[in-house]
């Protein structure tokens, strides 16, 4: 049997210090997961339930890349986060048998047209295109459980032409990572090769043509992107 199409092929991140690759499936990104970062989005930081939203596998983009300027949007914003790598898939995951599912970590970057968003928002209509656009996850190498442990605290930060504008800290995730793949396992079956992008801390900002952004995560390692002019 043939595909009746010509198809894109499955994308991939390398596996650091490695000549393999981690397969991506689906991309689950959590709401909101920093206090100050939902304030400065107008909502209460109180520990609720969290929530999910999805980008497309496709929209992957690879450390130090130059990405093309998304179309339609006039306000491009940056969210810096640690991804979450999934080896091990599973229903209903008990909190203290999470961290046995994870794969490894990575570096990424949820990019937004906050103002598709935005405007999504006041129409009470999704909001997926304002998230799930082309090139709109750049991600680094993913550093597995192995190598680098499971990181709890730590520096995350974003710089935009050489000036910080996001910066927090692991330990200041309302939902850490346990939580996280237990609550998700319990909407979906988690399967080996999803990503989960586990929010982003406060000063997220505008992106414009030309910038180039560095971002960090403490033990997980940096990305770096650019954005053609």
């Amino acid at each position: 049997m043939k595909h009746a199409i010509d198809f894109r092929l499955t994308p991939v991140l390398p596996v650091a210090e490695s000549n393999e690759t981690f397969p991506v499936g689906r991309i689950y990104c959590v709401g909101r997961n920093y206090a100050e970062h939902a304030r400065e989005m107008g909502h209460d930081p109180e520990r609720e339930p969290p929530f999910f939203f999805m980008k497309p596998a496709d929209a992957i983009v690879r450390n130090g890349a130059t990405i093309p300027f998304p179309r339609v949007t006039r306000d491009l914003h940056h969210e810096i986060e640690m991804v979450v790598a999934i080896g091990k898939g599973g229903a209903e995951i008990p909190v203290e048998k999470a961290l046995g599912h994870v794969y490894g970590y990575a570096v990424g970057l949820d990019m937004t047209r906050r103002d598709i968003q935005g405007e999504a928002k006041k129409m009470g209509r999704p909001w997926e295109m304002g998230k799930a656009f082309d090139n709109s996850a750049p991600c680094t190498a993913v550093k597995p459980v192995s190598m680098i442990g499971h990181p709890a605290k730590g520096a995350i930060w974003l710089k935009v032409n050489g000036k910080v504008t996001q910066k927090g800290d692991l330990s200041e995730m309302i939902w850490n990572v346990p939580d996280m793949i237990s609550y998700l396992s319990k909407l979906i079956t988690l399967r080996a090769g999803d990503l989960i992008m586990s929010g982003t801390p406060a000063g997220v900002g505008p992106v414009k043509p030309g910038d180039r952004l560095e971002g960090h995560v403490d033990g997980v390692g940096d990305l770096t992107v650019s954005y053609a002019k």
